[in-house]
């Protein structure tokens, strides 16, 4: 399961998504700004305030890092 935690204004969080749309890489995607009990998860989960955050079966990654969704992909 991969989740992104986002802003509709985060030009990361829309390179995140245009990358797993490219992929074909199906996600859930929750806005942070909108739901304070989804910000609050985002924080816990990253210690993070700054997103996107993208968890992907429990790995967390914090900002849009196409090598490391590259590695962590291939072993979806």
């Amino acid at each position: 399961m991969i989740t992104i935690y986002s802003l509709p204004t985060c030009s990361f969080c829309q390179q995140a998504k245009s990358y797993f749309q490219r992929h074909r890489v199906k996600y859930k995607e929750v806005n942070v700004d909108s739901d304070p009990a989804a910000q609050a998860e985002m924080v816990s989960k990253s210690g993070q305030y700054s997103v996107p955050v993208i968890d992907i079966n429990g790995q967390i990654i914090v900002g849009f890092q196409k090598n490391v969704l590259d590695v962590l992909l291939e072993n979806i």
